[in-house]
């Protein structure tokens, strides 16, 4: 086996050390998102937005299709079925509004700075409690399950875009966690029915 020439060996960028906040290790002068190559944080924005788009397709598609199921099942599990299908369609709604926000950074339409208004940043989504989950259908699991996914995903891009402007602008916005008004309404209905 002939020897390799190391001069023929693809360059690495240095690594620096590991952002504290995040953990994530960055190139050497690459720490943000936006950092990258206008050209490639396109892309991502793009491929992002249609996979977005084309999943609240197929969740308008999948609740309005089986609303008609659902409404043979119980009280609980209708309330359930709604609330999460709610919950979906308003993830996917934050999410494609991040990323028209970013397409019209990309544009010019909204300035760099302009950005960092709340306005712009990724819209609360309620999580889902995996007990409703667990007795949907297979597809409403999919559905819920991707829509999380996707959100999170865009969350943590939306961190590291953030990361400049300091500790106070990127502070997550926490949900309130324990029990809220639709558990609480659908315990109710459990000990009811």
């Amino acid at each position: 086996m002939p020897e390799r020439d190391s001069s023929q060996s693809p360059r690495r960028l240095p690594i620096t050390k590991a952002d504290k906040r995040t953990g994530i290790c960055h190139p050497e002068g690459m720490t943000t998102a936006e950092s990258l190559d206008p050209a490639l944080h396109a892309r991502l924005i793009d491929a992002l937005y249609i996979d977005a788009l084309v999943m609240a397709d197929e969740a308008r598609s999948y609740f309005d299709r089986d609303r008609k199921v659902v409404g043979r099942a119980g009280p609980v599990q209708r309330l359930s079925f709604t609330c999460e299908s709610l919950k979906v369609t308003t993830r996917l709604m934050h999410v494609i509004s991040w990323l028209m926000a970013q397409k019209a950074w990309q544009r010019g339409e909204i300035t760099r700075e302009g950005l960092k208004d709340p306005k712009y940043h990724l819209g609360r989504a309620a999580p889902t409690d995996e007990r409703d989950v667990s007795s949907m259908p297979v597809e409403a699991r999919e559905l819920v399950r991707d829509s999380q996914a996707l959100y999170e995903r865009v969350q943590r891009l939306q961190k590291q875009m953030l990361m400049e402007t300091g500790p106070a602008r990127t502070a997550a916005v926490a949900l309130p966690t324990g029990v809220g008004p639709a558990r609480e309404l659908m315990e109710r209905l459990e000990k009811a029915f």
